[in-house]
């Protein structure tokens, strides 16, 4: 079962990591079907809150876009696992990822 959490902006997987604001968390269940899904608005843009967000939610999948590699090597230091340079939106990368298909560059 995984939880993966996307920053986007508006319909799109953010360009940046650090500057998002609003992140969508989608639970899958073992069937990779969406067991539930929200929007979580930050009140402002932080990658160390972000962070902290990933781990309390027990977050164990990111998509995302530009992340620092202070970010990216932290959270993989915590078995998160992290794809970069998606440059789509949301849904596709959700779709592409339960799909088993290439994500990020």
């Amino acid at each position: 079962m995984d939880k993966i959490l996307m920053p986007i902006f508006e319909h799109d997987i953010a360009p940046r990591f650090d500057l998002a604001t609003e992140v969508i968390i989608v639970e899958l269940d073992e069937h990779k079907k969406i067991k539930n899904q929200k929007t979580i608005v930050m009140p402002h843009a932080s990658a160390e809150e972000l962070c902290a967000l990933i781990l309390k939610e027990d977050i164990n999948v990111v998509l995302c876009n530009g992340i620092e590699d202070e970010y990216y090597q932290y959270l993989r230091w915590k078995k998160i696992k992290v794809y970069d340079s998606i440059m789509d939106s949301y849904n596709n990368a959700l779709n592409a990822y339960i799909l088993g298909e290439k994500l990020g560059g």
